[in-house]
């Protein structure tokens, strides 16, 4: 029997992107939960082996106007108290550390644009390692405190926390290492066309950027995320 992911998804564009292949290769059946089309509620928090959070252009704190953000916290506070594989991916990862009782904040910067993290110690000794000195696209306004008990793994000067990890089988990214920036990086220029003009970013200059990372970010991206799942415990 092959192995189980779901990816919940905010928005269809911010997908799994490269990380598809490495699933498929490591013998995952990936499906799709999409926000508003399908119902939370047909997943058992603690069944499917792997839990995949993507990010969106909504917060953790916009509950109010979006209620399904409090669902999947809640739904991710019964996963993670059954320490079962779970990966968070900006928006993801912010769901998780709130999930884990963490602050989650409005940042002083809004940091759209592919540049690379620094590792800690902790983040050069795990599978991070291969992003070290790599640009990563960044595209977020809030962040997080770490987590109790969870490891900071990597920083940039514009947001001291961009990843943690709790345990093996936890991992929070702030950024996007599993962008396709090749194939399917225009539908995020795109569907966050009004952000990027608020901002005053260029979409130009982000294709740019694109262009020169796009195969160094997807190969240790990939290595990364690989070697993540095969030290994830049952």
């Amino acid at each position: 029997m092959p192995r189980t992911a779901v990816a919940i998804r905010h928005v269809h564009f911010e997908d799994l992107g490269t990380f598809e292949e490495v699933l498929a290769r490591s013998g995952y059946e990936l499906r799709y939960h999409d926000i508003g089309v399908h119902d939370l509620g047909t997943i058992a928090p603690s069944k499917t082996d792997l839990l995949v959070v993507l990010g969106g252009p909504v917060g953790v704190n916009d509950g109010e106007a979006f209620p399904f953000l409090a669902e999947e916290r809640r739904f991710l506070e019964a996963r993670l108290a059954a320490d079962r594989p779970t990966l968070g991916i900006c928006l993801g990862a912010q769901l998780i550390a709130a999930a884990l009782k963490a602050r989650v904040f409005a940042s002083d910067v809004k940091e759209i644009g592919l540049l690379p993290v620094t590792l800690s110690e902790a983040g050069r000794n795990g599978p991070l390692k291969h992003l070290a000195a790599v640009p990563v696209l960044h595209w977020h306004g809030d962040t997080f405190e770490i987590p109790e008990g969870a490891q900071r793994l990597a920083s940039t000067e514009a947001c001291r926390n961009q990843a943690f990890a709790l345990g093996t089988n936890v991992l929070g990214v702030q950024f996007h290492p599993e962008v396709d920036l090749s194939g399917r990086f225009e539908r995020w220029l795109v569907g966050h066309a009004f952000e990027l003009a608020a901002a005053r970013i260029d979409p130009a200059s982000l294709r740019a950027q694109a262009r020169e990372v796009d195969t160094t970010l997807r190969n240790a991206a990939c290595r990364a995320f690989g070697e993540w799942i095969e030290e994830l415990r049952e």
